[in-house]
C-alpha cells in the first residue's frame, strides 16, 4: 500500500511550493520591469553621494571597507546585477519562509495530533484522558475541546450503563433468590402460607421487567408531531392516580387548550411517572403540584412536591436507572420512573431541568415544543 504524506507534510509542502512560485514570479516581474521599462542612457559619471555605485568603479572612501564594487558599463550589467540580487533575495526569503512555515504548521496542527493520540487511547478503553488544548481559539482548538466534551459524555454514559447492569442484575436476582429460599424450606403443611410470599416476589419481578421494557421502548421511541392537549392529559393523569396517593394531595393548575407535539401515550407515561415519583417521595399529608403553562413557542410542565430534603449533588443521578438516594423503597417502577421520564423527554426533544427545593422535595420542569 502506498504511504501517503501526513497532513503536516502536505501543508508544509503546499506552503513551500506556493512561496517558491510567488518568489519566482516576483523575480521575473522585477527583471522584466528593469530590463524593458526604463530607457537607459549610460556614460561617464563621477562619484555621487556616499554608497552610490559609480560607473568608473570608484567608491566613496567612507564606505570603501564595506562596499563591493560592481561595474556597470551597459544595460546587460544592470540586468545581471538585478537578476543576481533578486535570486539571492529569493533564496533567503524562501529559506526563511519555509522555516517559519514548518514551525507555524507544526504548532497549528498540534491539537490535531493530540486528538489522534486521545482517539487511540479511547479506542483502547481509556476514556478518562483529556486533551486540554491550549492556544488560540481556532477551528482545531474547538475540535479538541469538542472531543474532550465527547469523551466526558461517553465516560458518563459508560459509567451509567455499568451501574445500570449491576443494579438490574441485583433487582432481578434478589426476588429470585428469595423464591428459591422459600421453596427450599417449603413443606406440604406450610405451602398455603408461602403462596402469598411467592406471589409478591413474582409480582416484583414482573414490575421490574415491565419497567425495563418501558425504558427500552422510551429510549427508542420516535413520537410523531400530532397535537396533544397536555393540560387535559395532566388533569386526567392526576385523577387516575388519586387513589394511589396515600394521603398526599395532588393539585393541577393548567391553562386551557395548551397543546404540544408528540405521542399521547408516551406523554401520559411521562406524567404518570412524575406524579408517582412525587407521591412516593413525599411526607404524610404532603402535596404534589402539577402545572402546565405556555411560554412563547414552548409549553412548560412542572411537577413539584413537598418531600424530604434532596441533596443538590445527587439531583442529576436521580434520573439514572435504579438510583434511589434514600435506600430501597417500594415503588411502581423500582427506581426506573425518572429514567423513563428522561428518555421520553429526549424523544420529544424537550429540555428537562430538576432542582432540589430548599424546604424539601424536588421540582421537575420540562420545556416541550408546540406542535
Amino acid at each position: 500500500m502506498k504511504r501517503r504524506l501526513s497532513i503536516h507534510a502536505r501543508l508544509f509542502l503546499g506552503f513551500g511550493i506556493t512561496l517558491t512560485i510567488a518568489g519566482i514570479l516576483m523575480v521575473a516581474i522585477i527583471y522584466v520591469a528593469i530590463r524593458f521599462i526604463p530607457s537607459y542612457q549610460l556614460g561617464e559619471s563621477t562619484p555621487m553621494s556616499p554608497g552610490t555605485p559609480v560607473a568608473t568603479g570608484e567608491v566613496d572612501p567612507a564606505y570603501a571597507r564595506y562596499a563591493h564594487t560592481v561595474e556597470i558599463r551597459s544595460k546587460e550589467d544592470v540586468w545581471a546585477t538585478v537578476l543576481t540580487s533578486s535570486v539571492g533575495a529569493l533564496a533567503v526569503i524562501v529559506s526563511a519562509g519555509l522555516a517559519a512555515g514548518w514551525i507555524v504548521s507544526r504548532r497549528s496542527l498540534s491539537p490535531l495530533r493530540a486528538v489522534g493520540r486521545a482517539t487511540a487511547r479511547a479506542a483502547g478503553g481509556d476514556l478518562g484522558h483529556r486533551i486540554n488544548a491550549i492556544g488560540p481559539g481556532d477551528e482545531l482548538k474547538h475540535l479538541a475541546d469538542d472531543f474532550d466534551a465527547m469523551l466526558a459524555r461517553l465516560q458518563r454514559s459508560f459509567d451509567a450503563h455499568r451501574r445500570f447492569a449491576a443494579n438490574a442484575s441485583h433487582e432481578l436476582m434478589t426476588p429470585l433468590a428469595a423464591n428459591r429460599a422459600i421453596l427450599q424450606v417449603a413443606t406440604p403443611e406450610s405451602f398455603a402460607e408461602l403462596i402469598p410470599m411467592l406471589t409478591e416476589t413474582n409480582e416484583r419481578n414482573i414490575a421490574v421487567v415491565t419497567a425495563l421494557l418501558d425504558l427500552a421502548a422510551a429510549e427508542h421511541a420516535q413520537p410523531g408531531a400530532e397535537p396533544v392537549d397536555l393540560a387535559a392529559l395532566a388533569a386526567e393523569t392526576a385523577a387516575s392516580l388519586a387513589g394511589e396517593a396515600s394521603g398526599v394531595a395532588i393539585e393541577v393548575e393548567a391553562e386551557d387548550g395548551v397543546t404540544v407535539g408528540g405521542d399521547a401515550a408516551l406523554l401520559r407515561t411521562l406524567l404518570a411517572n412524575l406524579v408517582r415519583n412525587a407521591v412516593a417521595y413525599n411526607r404524610p399529608g404532603g402535596l404534589v403540584s402539577v402545572a402546565v403553562m405556555s411560554d412563547g413557542d414552548e409549553v412548560v410542565l412542572e411537577v413539584d412536591n413537598t418531600g424530604p430534603l434532596v441533596d443538590p449533588a445527587t439531583v442529576e443521578r436521580l434520573f439514572e436507572p435504579f438510583y434511589r438516594p434514600q435506600g430501597r423503597v417500594t415503588g411502581h417502577a423500582r427506581g426506573l420512573g425518572l429514567a423513563i421520564v428522561r428518555a421520553i423527554a429526549a424523544a420529544h426533544r424537550a429540555s428537562l431541568i430538576a432542582e432540589a427545593n430548599p424546604d424539601g422535595g424536588l421540582l421537575v420542569r420540562l420545556h416541550l415544543p408546540r406542535p
